[in-house]
């Protein structure tokens, strides 16, 4: 083959190559603003089931400064939480604006399938209104089964400090039921749960 020809396709191929990329991008763009509309209409649709009484969520900048040094903290005072984070935090408001809770999306890295994320409703009191599943990777059947009601709605109703998670049956309020093969998930789970309990009553500005 001869230089330039060689030249010549070398610069078709390039010419190629860029065009499909800026193609790919422009379709990014495009579609990435629907895919988090669709993200945060997802998240809102779990922040209404996990804090039914609540009208809106509002962004509060310095419960949000707090969000950004609790890992630290929660590394130092709660360590047997494991490699938990608190993600969020949002006032819970009510019809006339009043805030009447919080919001707190916590995760745990530890779960069997990897992270799991939960958005707890927290009243001013400290009793849990509901938790959600934000994003699990699990088992199905087995993991997977903390997303039922069965599992998550154990800690609804309960005013504790933190939660341990039992095989034996639980006795208390603050006991939680494993789900049966799965105890690594469930104490994730109940682990990030703790992460926004601690979060609600350590660390929010009053």
């Amino acid at each position: 083959m001869k230089k330039g020809g060689f030249m010549k396709d070398a610069l078709i191929l390039f010419a190629i190559t860029l065009i499909s990329g800026l193609l790919l991008g422009a379709v990014y763009q495009i579609t990435k603003v629907p895919i988090q509309m669709a993200q945060a209409k997802e998240s809102l649709h779990k922040y209404q089931q996990a804090y039914p009484d609540a009208t809106d969520f509002i962004f509060d900048q310095a419960i949000q400064d707090q969000v950004v040094v609790s890992k630290e903290t929660l590394a130092e005072q709660k360590p047997e939480y494991g490699n938990v984070e608190v993600n969020v935090a949002l006032n819970a408001v009510d019809a006339s604006g009043n805030v009447i809770g919080h919001i707190i999306t916590a995760s745990s890295a530890d779960s069997y399938g990897g992270t799991v994320k939960v958005s707890v409703g927290i009243t001013k009191e400290g009793m849990i209104t509901g938790v959600e599943v934000l994003e699990i990777s699990d088992t199905p059947g087995l993991g997977m089964k903390a997303t039922e009601p069965a599992f998550k709605d154990q800690y609804k109703d309960k005013t504790v400090e933190e939660f341990t998670v039992t095989k034996t049956g639980s006795t208390s309020d603050s006991e939680i039921d494993s789900i049966s093969g799965a105890t690594i998930t469930s104490n994730a789970v109940t682990h990030a749960v703790d992460a926004a309990l601690y979060f609600a009553a350590n660390c929010i500005p009053q």
